[in-house]
């Protein structure tokens, strides 16, 4: 928010280019310099949505790659500005909420010109607080060449003859390329060079996003609301708001870096990675004989190192897990090792970063660097963990040396 109020602070007017942009392409830019030309507007800043009001029992992609996109997209336009004032923005995203928001960032006398497509005109009246909104901000209607204005300007007579001087239409060529073309073409493995910028298309593949990634669901033998059922009763209050954080944390992560399949194997063994933390000690070594989970020198001088190892088999053998990725990821959620699955890796980062955390040094960065590089972010969490471990004279298991060995070295 800092770096907007000193972008926009000194703008006397401002175009604002709202949109899931999912992906940005070239008809939401040509569309943004043909505003900013003619209504000579200081700034287009583009925002992305954050949960559209209009679509939340739809699929849109992460935010976080909504938003890369659209910097990508713009970076080489020095009056274009990208906001996250939607995306930061808990709840549903409604524009009232924006334009006010950004009239306590500007100027007090900024004129606000709100970009739409013309389709959304005739729709302004049933949008949260409509009327308070055409007094607040001018809307440009967007057509395509062709577009029937004539009935727009029916339907919309009676917006039209209250708030005339604050509806402009503008004829944009561009837009005869969709969004949702783009991704049922990149489905089909069409090409889609040229329909958007070339940053945002390297950007598509290097993170595979809009695969048809409709495979099967992963099968868990009991459902993972039986499973958390389960789980409450078993471990402290504590110990459930920390693992429902874990949980939360793994499926944003496997939302930016997997598949639909990771996002929920995340949830799974984020929901149990510390399924055997709180068992007595007493407990944790007859569990480990009756179970065979082999111990090493280490973890039965200091016995809290067994409890993910223990978790795994308590995991397959109480909540019926069978998938080994998802066993894997319990198993080594405190240790590390050296070359881990990407969902080891996520819910090792998770279970560092995640929300509920009470806040401490390194925390920030480590949640930084989880949103860039998931290695990055490994060896940050490592090098503190063993600086941690150490300065309190525990014991240090020799997976995680190896881990960090390893992570540094790619």
């Amino acid at each position: 928010m800092r770096n907007e109020i000193a972008n926009f602070k000194d703008c006397k007017s401002i175009a604002i280019m709202g949109g899931t942009f999912d992906p940005i392409h070239n008809g939401h830019l040509v569309t943004a310099e043909a505003v900013r030309h003619r209504f000579k507007v200081d700034r287009v800043v583009f925002i992305p949505t954050g949960r559209p009001a209009h679509k939340l029992n739809k699929k849109v992609t992460h935010n976080e790659h909504r938003y890369l996109m659209t910097v990508l997209a713009t970076m080489r336009n020095e009056n274009f500005e990208v906001s996250r004032i939607e995306i930061d923005r808990p709840g549903a995203t409604y524009t009232i909420d924006t334009i006010e928001e950004l009239k306590k960032i500007c100027r007090p006398d900024v004129r606000l010109y709100f970009i739409t497509g013309a389709d959304a005109i005739n729709q302004i009246m049933s949008w949260k607080q409509p009327e308070r909104l055409l007094t607040l901000c001018d809307f440009v209607a967007v057509t395509r060449p062709g577009y029937d204005k004539a009935r727009l300007f029916e339907d919309i007579g009676e917006i039209r003859e209250k708030y005339a001087s604050r509806i402009h239409f503008m004829e944009v060529p561009a837009l005869a390329i969709s969004s949702s073309d783009i991704r049922e073409r990149e489905q089909k493995g069409e090409p889609i060079k040229y329909l958007l910028p070339q940053e945002v298309e390297d950007y598509i593949h290097k993170f595979g996003l809009y695969q048809d990634d409709a495979t099967e669901e992963v099968k868990f033998m009991l459902p993972i609301s039986t499973m958390q059922e389960k789980l409450q009763s078993a471990i402290s209050v504590k110990r459930y708001i920390h693992t429902m954080g874990v949980a939360e944390e793994a499926v944003k992560l496997a939302e930016i870096y997997g598949t639909a399949q990771d996002q929920q194997k995340a949830r799974v063994a984020g929901l149990l990675h510390d399924c055997a933390k709180d068992y007595p000690e007493s407990m944790r070594l007859r569990f480990c004989k009756e179970y065979k989970v082999k111990t090493d020198e280490i973890m039965n001088k200091q016995t809290d190192l067994i409890h993910p190892f223990l978790g795994a088999e308590v995991a397959k053998r109480e909540y019926q897990v069978l998938d080994e990725d998802v066993l894997n990821a319990i198993r080594f959620h405190t240790t590390g090792r050296p070359n881990m699955s990407l969902l080891e890796k996520i819910v090792f980062i998770a279970d560092y970063i995640e929300p509920n955390r009470e806040k401490f040094g390194g925390l920030d960065e480590a949640r930084r660097l989880a949103y860039l590089d998931l290695d990055k972010a490994m060896v940050y969490i490592l090098e503190n963990t063993i600086e941690y471990v150490k300065a309190r004279g525990r014991l240090l298991h020799p997976l995680s040396l190896e881990a960090l060995e390893y992570y540094k070295n790619l």
